[in-house]
């Protein structure tokens, strides 16, 4: 699909006598005059925050009565009979997950399919293989290291001294662990938790784990139940949300430029003269688009993702957001993470196989060359997991994932045949017919893929990033109706303290939103919870947060 706009969602929707806009990135117009009985769910699909390759479309409002959002959040791409997911992979976790609740309730998930064994090989760059026993030794492990971690957010014991990421406690551990055994047994251990550190980083979102902060490990919340995928693909789950919104109220290419949310005094200057104008004189929000257009709202939700504002941030918000705000933009991760999928003509690996986990020794690499991305940006990509008979997939991120962005998908398809016959051991490797690659970091309305906590970074910076901008009230305006009125409501998965990174974060802050808005009255100030106490499914037992 062509790239047209500037943010990654927009939506439009009239409360009364007012309007409320949705910043995302595709719009769909609601005239919410009539009796919509089911308005949530018309809402709640222009609110995620879904990774999406090569389809991000930019709405942007239509006055006053209009609801954005975008047609293919979930972008698929079908081999034979197999729909493969470029963006969001898995609905994460079953108990309490809304997005596993609506699969359901739409019979969108097989709950009698049986899935297919996994088996997985972990084999050296000479083509030799281990035996299954040392790799299930050093994953326990590595899951007990991991888990560690996570225990530091919620205990009242510190780390060691000089260890404040998570890369360098489990590099900690591992030496201990490694070192109770017989020197000839260290090596291809070390190369396993070298991998699934790598693993991690596409997991976490980040070029390495040494980036990502030891005392907030723990503060994503992991629901349990395990990773659910949706036979149909993921998009599957906009239609029977968005059957509600006219198809017709959908507009694209309004790419937003400006966005003024408050009264100010600006300078205009013109034949010479200089004259004093005053924005936003009506107590309307103004949305300004590169096509010229400016569009008028009482309310806006902004979902940009986190990798806009950092970019944006800064300019497209008159006056600028406040310090507090622009300080949390900058302390949290924004990482990449991308796919590279190649299909063939024919299967040739082992049909009992589903995955090879490709244990690089990068300690072998001298210091020009681990300075050199160019030469080493492949050695990130962890393993290949096999989709179909004749589909494989590789997951990269960080630095890696950015310079794969920028090179042919022929170099990448070739890069990868040379992988993959080096650690099978198998010259006749066959070349891809296809090669297909995902470029979040290169899309200007995504600019990486989801949001981690770097070092240095907590749940306040997200706290912060999700409290809605209030009008203040002056003398000017007369009545206080307008007093402590919300103009700009947050929401996206980068706005949930506990479910940053996931599809269903997002869904509950823009749900969030969404109840924020419809609930508001003037002159009473208004305050962000992420509960959700007056729903009757599963997700209502979720700890709220409370935001004044």
């Amino acid at each position: 699909m062509p790239q047209v706009g500037a943010i990654e969602k927009d939506t439009s929707l009239v409360i009364g006598n007012g309007s409320i806009l949705f910043l995302y990135s595709v719009l769909l117009k609601l005239d919410t005059s009539q009796n919509i009985p089911h308005l949530y769910e018309s809402l709640f699909p222009c609110l995620f925050f879904i990774r999406e390759e090569r389809s991000f479309k930019t709405g942007h409002f239509a006055k006053y009565s209009t609801l954005y959002m975008y047609e293919s959040l979930f972008p698929c791409l079908h081999s034979g009979n197999e729909k493969v997911e470029l963006g969001a992979n898995w609905i994460h976790g079953v108990l309490g997950n809304p997005m596993f609740e609506l699969a359901m309730a739409n019979g969108l998930i097989d709950i009698v399919r049986v899935p297919k064994p996994h088996k997985v090989v972990a084999a050296l760059e000479d083509g030799k293989q281990l035996p299954f026993p040392v790799l299930r030794e050093i994953y326990e492990a590595y899951v007990c290291f991991l888990r560690r971690c996570e225990e530091y957010f919620l205990s009242s014991y510190s780390p060691p001294d000089g260890i404040s990421s998570v890369g360098a406690h489990i590099a900690l551990e591992a030496e201990i662990y490694l070192s109770s055994l017989p020197p000839e047994q260290r090596r291809v251990r070390q190369l396993i938790f070298d991998c699934l550190l790598k693993r991690e980083t596409c997991v976490t979102g980040c070029d390495t784990m040494d980036e990502v902060d030891l005392l907030e490990m723990g503060s994503y919340d992991e629901l349990q139940g395990g990773n659910i995928s949706l036979p149909d693909g993921y998009s599957a789950i906009l239609e029977p949300v968005a059957k509600h919104v006219p198809k017709n109220r959908i507009l694209t290419k309004h790419a937003v430029t400006k966005i003024r949310w408050q009264k100010q005094k600006r300078s205009s200057v013109s034949a010479g003269s200089t004259e004093e104008l005053e924005s936003n004189v009506d107590g309307l929000v103004e949305v300004q688009c590169e096509n010229g257009r400016t569009i008028s709202a009482q309310h806006v939700v902004c979902t940009l993702p986190l990798g806009v504002l950092k970019r944006t941030a800064q300019d497209m918000f008159e006056p600028s957001l406040p310090a507090h705000k622009l300080e949390a933009i900058d302390r949290l991760m924004f990482g990449t993470v991308d796919k590279i999928f190649l299909e063939y003509d024919r299967p040739f690996l082992n049909p009992g196989v589903s995955e090879v986990m490709l244990l690089w020794d990068d300690s072998r690499l001298s210091e020009v060359e681990r300075g050199d991305i160019g030469k080493t940006w492949f050695r990130k990509i962890y393993s290949f997991t096999k989709i179909t008979d004749t589909l494989l997939l590789g997951w990269i991120s960080g630095r890696a994932a950015e310079h794969m962005e920028n090179l042919s998908t022929t170099e990448v398809a070739e890069v990868c045949t040379t992988i993959l016959r080096r650690f099978l051991n198998d010259p006749f490797v066959p070349n891809p017919k296809n090669c297909l690659r995902t470029s979040w970091n290169s899309q200007p309305y995504t600019r990486g893929s989801y949001t981690a906590m770097a070092i240095g970074a907590s749940q306040l910076d997200i706290r912060s990033l999700a409290q809605p901008l209030v009008r203040e009230w002056t003398e000017e305006d007369g009545s206080k109706d307008e007093a402590n009125r919300v103009v700009i409501a947050f929401a996206g998965e980068h706005t949930h303290s506990s479910f940053y990174s996931t599809v269903h974060g997002a869904y509950l802050t823009g749900r969030t939103a969404a109840e924020l808005l419809l609930d508001a009255k003037p002159g009473e100030k208004q305050a962000l919870s992420l509960s959700c106490e007056e729903t009757s499914d599963l997700s209502s037992w979720i700890q709220g947060i409370s935001l004044n």
